[in-house]
């Protein structure tokens, strides 16, 4: 069975596992509810050119990453490579942004991208974001930022740092990629070969790359403070000195630029030291001109993702929960055994039942392993008399209840 594997780069989430995603989509949507920001929901794949559109054609997304087919119709369509494309395309799609002049709205799903499977990174992989649309001002930047944060400290991650930049308005943006491409031509033949392949494309990304060639000219590169104009640079101090106030620790790194087109204004980063060389979990920023681009009213906006795998590589190991917190086992009253579990189960409980006609002492062995910590043992003669046995499967006690009175003895036993 060899040839049973899962498409490279995709991967199973195996029923021990979920415990631990059940508690990463709880607190996502926990906190969001916490900030007023509503979920939202937006279909698999899209038309391709709104990536292309929105992302950028020059970005390594579009042009290496994006899974992409003609569909029945002729129809050019994308699995969604992010979210922020779709979610724009449905504020437009159903005049949302006519009803309010602000949205908060969070989400949480399945993307792809096709690149190299690493350790916490899947060519199908998850993410959870949040977008605030309908402010300008740096205030909602803060926002932002501090969502994120209240998510990381409900997960109990605080390995990690917050970095900082701001990419200026698209004039700004413009002037210093023209500086950079200025720069970096001068030395063209001792960049790596990917980097000299993104000058060409998108220069900003060099100050990306991780390749010991390209570390000196990345540290003697110009800086796009130097580009800034004032309201840029009011803005940005904003965001700064606000996290700092509300004891948000950040560290301003020069270099963030962040690997979408859309960008404008503040851009941040996650990383953290436990995952390696590719240490960011997630980020965001501001693009104030996207909603525009797609042919809508110039709407700002700013907003961040989580990796999910990568949020999981972080995440404190939390003792599991076994499958169920009663097992009902049958002593030759198996139908019996049924309209207990059912009892129990509809009263709240967790409970499971024998389906292999096993022997009672294999059935109680099963929900050792298991590690249910309670039995309910249905005998053929305690049943005549309306009553059942509860075990302690940590020390063997036992005792015998009417049915009728089984709730009340189930909590006692539950709760030694």
């Amino acid at each position: 069975m060899s040839d049973l594997q899962a498409v490279r780069g995709m991967h199973d989430i195996l029923p021990e596992e979920l415990p631990r995603w059940r508690r990463l989509e709880e607190v996502f949507r926990t906190i969001s509810a916490r900030f007023g920001y509503e979920e939202i929901r937006t279909p698999l794949v899209e038309y391709a050119h709104l990536y292309v559109r929105s992302v950028g054609p020059d970005t390594d997304i579009v042009h290496k990453e994006m899974y992409l087919f003609t569909d029945r119709g002729g129809e050019q369509i994308a699995l969604r490579p992010e979210f922020t494309a779709g979610v724009v395309r449905a504020l437009l799609q159903h005049g949302l942004l006519h009803r309010r002049s602000l949205w908060r709205l969070w989400y949480y799903g399945p993307a792809f991208r096709y690149e190299r499977p690493q350790k916490g990174r899947y060519r199908q992989f998850h993410q959870y974001g949040a977008e605030c649309f309908g402010s300008p001002y740096p205030e909602s930047d803060v926002e932002i930022i501090q969502l994120a944060v209240a998510i990381l400290k409900e997960l109990g991650i605080t390995t990690y740092e917050l970095q900082l930049n701001t990419l200026g308005t698209p004039v700004e943006r413009r002037r210093y990629q023209q500086e950079l491409v200025a720069f970096f031509r001068e030395v063209r033949s001792q960049l790596s070969a990917e980097s000299q392949q993104r000058l060409e494309r998108n220069p900003l990304r060099i100050l990306d790359s991780k390749h010991p060639a390209d570390q000196p000219f990345i540290e003697r590169a110009p800086q796009i403070w130097d580009s800034l104009g004032r309201e840029s640079r009011e803005h940005f101090q904003y965001v700064y000195t606000s996290l700092r106030a509300v004891g948000i620790p950040v560290q301003v790194n020069p270099r963030l630029v962040r690997g979408l087109d859309y960008y404008t204004h503040t851009v941040f980063e996650f990383i953290s030291p436990q995952l390696g060389a590719q240490n960011a979990f997630g980020g965001g920023g501001r693009y104030d001109g996207l909603v525009e681009s797609f042919g809508g009213p110039p709407v700002p906006a700013v907003g961040f993702a989580f990796g999910v795998e990568r949020l999981l590589l972080l995440l404190p190991e939390q003792p599991g929960q076994p499958v169920a917190q009663l097992y009902v086992a049958s002593a030759g009253a198996p139908e019996a055994a049924y309209q207990v579990a059912m009892h129990l189960r509809a009263a709240g409980y967790r409970a499971v039942c024998d389906l292999q006609r096993r022997s009672l002492k294999a059935q109680l062995r099963e929900a050792d392993r298991l590690g249910i910590p309670v039995a309910v043992i249905v005998g053929e003669a305690e049943w005549q008399r309306g009553n059942v046995l509860l075990r302690l499967l940590s020390n063997g006690v036992q005792w015998e209840c009417p049915f009728q009175d089984l709730l009340p003895h189930v909590r006692q036993a539950l709760a030694h």
